[in-house]
C-alpha cells in the first residue's frame, strides 16, 4: 500500500492530539525469525477498531513505513477495547511495562489481522500474560 500523499512534504506534523488506544492479550506467540521478510506499508498511521484482533511483533531493527524487517519474535495477539489512531512513533507498553516504539504494520495476513511492529531494545521474549492490557501513547 502506498502512502495517499508524501509526509515529509507536511508541515506542521499532520497528526494533532489523540487519546490513547488501548486493548488486552488474548493469546501469546513463542517464535522468532531472522528471515522473516515482513513488508511494512508506506502508511505511517492505522486506525484500529473496536473488538478487531490484531498481532504484536518486535523487531530489533531499525524498521520503518516502506521499509521492511526480518529479525522479528511475534509476542502476541491482541483485541482493542479502546479505539482509536495509531502512529509509527507512539510509544507501546504491555501488562504496564514499556515494549518500545511503533515502527509500522505489515498487512501479510489481512483481512484476517494486521501485524503491528515495535521496534524492541532486543528480541527477547518480554514476560507478558493473556489479559495483560496493551496500551499505544501519542
Amino acid at each position: 500500500m502506498t502512502a495517499p500523499y508524501d509526509f515529509r512534504r507536511i508541515t506542521p506534523n499532520v497528526y494533532g492530539d489523540r487519546r490513547p488506544v488501548e486493548g488486552e492479550v488474548v493469546a501469546l506467540l513463542h517464535v522468532s525469525f531472522e528471515d522473516r521478510g515482513l513488508k511494512l506499508i508506506e502508511t505511517k498511521s492505522r486506525a484500529v477498531r473496536l473488538k478487531e484482533i490484531h498481532e504484536l511483533m518486535i523487531t530489533d531493527e531499525d524498521a520503518a513505513p516502506g521499509g521492511g524487517a526480518d529479525h522479528v519474535r511475534a509476542i502476541a495477539f491482541f483485541e482493542v477495547d479502546e479505539s482509536g489512531l495509531i502512529v509509527v512513533g507512539d510509544k507501546v507498553s504491555v501488562g504496564g511495562k514499556h515494549l518500545g516504539k511503533l515502527a509500522g504494520y505489515d498487512e501479510t495476513h489481512m483481512p484476517n489481522h494486521m501485524n503491528i511492529v515495535v521496534k524492541a531494545e532486543s528480541l527477547d521474549e518480554p514476560v507478558i500474560s493473556v489479559s495483560d492490557r496493551v496500551r499505544f501513547k501519542p
